[in-house]
């Protein structure tokens, strides 16, 4: 049978699937795709270089080596949907932090948290979560330089002196930390040199854009220490303006930093490599834009602006994030490798959210969030001659989460949020391949986890602003609970010819539930019970594909989702002692889901000097079972982050220029479809279909100097990431992605 026109015929119904799925996302079939962009820019890259020095062109599109299994593997080989971003591509793509990976990884809903900065919100399929306060979990793991970040205060990472990033669908409990349920993300910082080497960076550009970063290598001459260093310093004026206080607001004031050294002694199979990063973040809050007029102060309309405020709040939202680990490599032969990588990250995050946006204190909230965790990972790691490799690993967690809050309501009602949440989790997991026959591979994986979660909630009213004695206490308690889950997951590779390999995977992903630190058992007493832990089985079928001579890389496969015991942040209303209707935030469980998708990422060369580069994906997602006062109200859910359909291209040109150097060239473009934002489902603040145009002109002029224009969001379209929908307190509120932003930059390697 001749296998090569057959890997391309399914390579070409998946992609046929997935353009289907584009244009119409609500009759999509269960489907899901992984592919090699990146590959793309690689090659381009590495042709610019090829063509500089006068050699033969590259033709080809490069292959790209990913950690997505712990062991370093081509992207092709791997059975995980996964998209991997070299620093090429992040700088060609125009990518300056993880918000940026928004349209250039399929299913991937993920942005700054309502009036934050730098806390993430992230989504995958349809999972994840959107509450930052200390009694969740997020359902998408961040990782940097494999160290698990539990909390998305600080998270939404700068992409600087970056080698490469990683995002893998799906859970991945057998090969990572914790709650890696929706999928994870890896930000890979680059190795320690083995040389002198260095960069500086000045970027400046509209909105007041004026960014430095820098970095600086070296290692001793026979290599045994090696030592690098990084930094940025990030800033641009503010999007909007408080109109009653002429504060910026959605500015950025960013410093982020990272050190790394390393001892690698010769003759002994062993190194030493320590890290330390930080990130201050004194950024004014992100302003948001008032939807329609508060029915408490009708006087104040809605502003022109997607960002103007009339806050009486003060403007200030720090965050300070510092993390150090420490790893050990035992290279005990040539098949076994041990690792061990000891951590500890700490935050500290205020907060000022004004609900109402309007001088009066209608709805006025400060926060003050407080993280600590400490891990540690113990690795060992096998890679035989006869194909067969694996990795056993030992997880330990020990974090605590705590904070207040602190609620003016009318000026007259006033609410504290207190207490905190203790995790000590272990886990154990191992994953192994086997070769079973020439073309078959067989992967198996298991997990176990042990996890206690122990809650104090303080909550209670005050008199006054000043926030002091209790005057009636909402929410007393202190709970604990120990879950434990066993997840395994199981995947077939079969390599179909040397063009396309096509695998099947069954997995399961577990996320430990918690307590509802926003607890009201004053006047719901069963708020004090646990939520349950969320449990999902996904099941995917893919192909991954090269075909002419390297030309064209094809990557696609379908998933089907079963979801239960959902975690979701909501308001739940109640009726008072004295009759008048209240609320409070809930977090609870709703039930059953399924999900099926595809996804499909595909890297062309149709000639030399040329690529295209793009993705495409379907979702449809749906609840079963949404129990509310014991009616089951699936019918009239929806997930929230949840488009129907996602799609990215990017054109790029790449060619030597006679005036010295090369050039690359890109014209991008995203677009999604209407997506709700959060969980309340309002129709207001869901956005609708859009789509956003990029482009990219970089010019290499030598081995040191390059010179670089950007843009995003070229046709300044307005579209909402966010909201708040509070009928209690008259609140309707959408916040809004960046406007048009250009910048140039010049750059010095050496």
């Amino acid at each position: 049978m001749n296998r090569k026109p057959l890997s391309f015929v399914i390579a070409a119904l998946l992609a046929s699937a997935a353009a289907q799925v584009a244009a119409d996302p609500a009759t999509a079939v269960a489907a899901d795709a992984a592919a090699t962009a990146p590959n793309a820019t690689d090659a381009a890259a590495a042709k610019k270089n090829a063509t500089a020095k006068g050699s033969d062109s590259v033709t080809s599109l490069e292959s790209i080596t990913v950690t997505a299994r712990r062991r370093a593997e081509l992207l092709q080989d791997v059975p995980i949907a996964v998209t991997a971003l070299s620093a090429t591509a992040l700088q060609t793509q125009n990518i300056q932090s993880l918000n940026d990976l928004a349209g250039n990884v399929p299913n991937l809903v993920i942005h700054d948290a309502r009036g934050s900065n730098s806390t993430i919100t992230t989504y995958i399929r349809g999972v994840g979560q959107s509450d930052p306060t200390w009694g969740s979990d997020p359902g998408v793991g961040i990782y940097l330089d494999d160290v698990y970040i539990a909390r998305p205060q600080g998270a939404l990472l700068d992409v600087f002196d970056v080698q490469r990033i990683e995002v893998l669908r799906g859970p991945q409990g057998t090969l990572y930390g914790k709650n890696t349920i929706g999928g994870a993300i890896k930000y890979v910082s680059r190795d320690l040199p083995t040389q002198d080497e260095g960069y500086a960076q000045v970027d400046a550009g509209n909105e007041g854009r004026a960014n430095l970063k820098l970095g600086l290598g070296g290692a001793t001459d026979d290599g045994q220490f090696r030592a690098r260093v990084a930094y940025a310093s990030l800033h641009h004026d503010g999007y909007g303006e408080n109109l009653n206080t002429g504060d910026s607001v959605s500015n950025q004031n960013t410093n982020a930093g990272r050190i790394s050294a390393g001892f690698f002694p010769k003759d002994v199979p062993v190194d030493f490599q320590f890290s330390a990063d930080t990130v201050h973040d004194n950024s004014n809050p992100r302003g948001a834009r008032m939807l329609a007029p508060n029915k408490f102060t009708p006087t104040y309309q809605p502003l022109d602006s997607d960002y103007d405020v009339r806050s009486g709040m003060p403007s200030i939202n720090p965050t300070h994030m510092v993390g150090e680990s420490f790893r050990v490599n035992l290279y005990a032969n040539d098949a076994w490798t041990f690792k061990s990588i000891t951590a500890h990250r700490q935050s500290n995050t205020l907060t000022n959210i004004d609900f109402d946006t309007t001088p009066l204190p209608i709805a006025d909230v400060q926060a003050y969030y407080r993280d600590s965790q400490t891990s540690q990972e113990f690795q060992a790691n096998y890679q035989g001659n006869g194909g067969t490799s694996g990795v056993v690993g030992f997880y330990y967690f020990d974090g605590t989460a705590a904070g207040w809050i602190h609620n003016n309501f009318f000026n007259a009602l006033f609410g504290v949020t207190g207490g905190k949440v203790d995790t000590r989790s272990y886990a154990a997991y191992t994953d192994w391949t086997w070769s079973l026959a020439e073309r078959w591979q067989l992967s198996a994986g298991a997990r176990f986890t042990d996890e206690k979660k122990h809650a104090i909630v303080n909550n209670y009213t005050t008199a006054n602003a000043s926030f002091g004695a209790p005057v009636a206490v909402t929410a007393n308690f202190d709970r604990s609970r120990q879950p434990s889950n066993f997840s395994p997951r199981l995947s077939l590779l079969y390599k179909l010819n040397d063009e396309t390999n096509l695998y099947a995977s069954l997995a399961r992903g577990f996320k430990s539930g918690s307590y509802n630190i926003r607890a009201n058992t004053l006047a719901v007493p069963v708020a004090d019970h646990p939520v349950a832990d969320e449990v999902l089985d996904t099941f995917e079928f893919g192909s991954k594909s090269s075909f002419d001579d390297g030309r064209f890389a094809l990557n696609a496969d379908v998933f089907y989702t079963r979801y239960r015991d959902i975690q979701l942040s909501v308001f739940t209303s109640f009726t008072q002692a004295n009759g008048t209707p209240g609320f409070y935030g809930d977090f609870t469980n709703a039930g059953k889901a399924h999900a099926y998708g595809i996804e499909a990422e595909f890297a062309w060369r149709p000639i030399e000097n040329w690529s295209v580069i793009g993705n495409v994906a379907g979702l449809h997602t749906q609840y079963d079972e949404y129990l509310t006062n014991g009616i089951n109200i699936a019918d009239k859910q929806r997930f929230a982050a949840a488009p129907n359909g996602q799609a990215g291209l990017n054109l790029e040109y790449a060619t030597p220029v006679s005036f010295g150097g090369n050039v690359r060239a890109r014209v991008g473009y995203t677009y999604q479809t209407r997506v709700f934002p959060t969980t309340d489902l309002s129709h207001v603040i869901a956005q609708g279909p859009y789509g956003l145009l990029g482009a990219t002109l970089i010019w290499n002029r030598d081995a040191h100097w390059t010179f670089a224009l950007q843009g995003s969001n070229l046709a300044n379209k307005s579209y909402r990431t966010d909201g708040y929908n509070i009928p209690a307190l008259g609140v309707l509120t959408g916040f809004y992605g960046a406007p048009r932003m250009v910048f140039g930059s010049v750059k010095y390697t050496f």
